[in-house]
Formats: structure tokens, C-alpha cells, sequence
């Protein structure tokens, strides 16, 4: 059996999606899994958003190094699970693709004061964890 594998997609990859991959590359680590872990955009920003990057360094999680990036048609039909932070990625997901599509339908921290983008931050991962719970549960 293969090692499943885990897309987290947003329109920018600057912020939502940046604050799950890290919560779940953390996940995997802390719980022993052999899972994949992908992230882009459909259309990426030039940088992950600074108020991210600082509410994510509050708790040691350091995005400072990384960037958006595109998430390709082939990434997403090869993920078996494909979750979108409240944007759609209609446009890169193939038609009859058969893995799980979830929606987590998260206000987008851009922009948004310190207190708001904590709140944010705390809700993906809650979500977080409570995926890889699902998906421990299922293995």
C-alpha cells in the first residue's frame, strides 16, 4: 500500500494553506506517519503573508523560508485527499478524479490584525489534528 498523500490548496498559498502544511508536516513528524504532504496555489503570491509568518513564529513554527508556489494539475490527481482553505481549486482538479474534496471554508488571514490571524491560525490546527485523527483511525 502506498503512502497517502495530502494536498493543501488555496488560490494564493501565502497563508491558509502555508499554516496547514506546516500544522500537518508537524502532525506527521509527532505522530510516526508515512503520509505525503503538498501545498500550492492556483495562482501563488509573491510571499507567504507577514502576519502569518509572525503569528506562526509565536508558536515555533518558522515560515520565513518558504514560498508560494503552484500547485500542478498532476499534484492534485495524485493526492488522495485534496482540502481547499474556502477557495476552490475547481480549475486545476481533474473531472472524474476520484479522491476526497473538502472544503474548510477559512476566512483568509491577509490582511486581517494579530488577534484575528491567532484565531485563524488556532482553527487550521484544530482541523489539522483532527484530520490526522481521521486518517489514523482509517489506517
Amino acid at each position: 500500500m502506498t503512502s497517502p498523500t495530502v494536498a493543501f490548496v488555496c488560490v494564493q498559498n501565502a497563508g491558509r494553506s502555508q499554516m496547514a502544511t506546516a500544522f500537518a508536516e508537524r502532525e506527521v513528524a509527532e505522530r510516526g506517519l508515512d503520509v505525503n504532504v503538498v501545498t500550492g496555489g492556483t495562482r501563488p503570491a509573491d510571499h507567504v503573508h507577514k502576519n502569518v509568518v509572525e503569528t506562526m513564529q509565536e508558536i515555533e513554527i518558522d515560515l520565513s523560508d518558504r514560498s508560494p508556489r503552484e500547485v500542478t494539475f498532476e499534484e492534485i490527481s495524485e493526492s488522495d485527499y485534496v482540502i481547499t482553505m474556502g477557495c476552490s481549486a475547481d480549475d486545476v482538479c481533474p473531472a472524474g478524479w476520484a479522491g476526497d474534496n473538502r472544503d474548510w471554508d477559512l476566512t483568509d488571514p491577509h490582511g486581517k490584525d494579530p488577534e484575528a490571524t491567532v484565531e485563524i491560525r488556532d482553527e487550521i490546527r484544530d482541523r489539522v489534528a483532527a484530520f490526522f485523527d481521521e486518517l489514523e483511525r482509517e489506517a
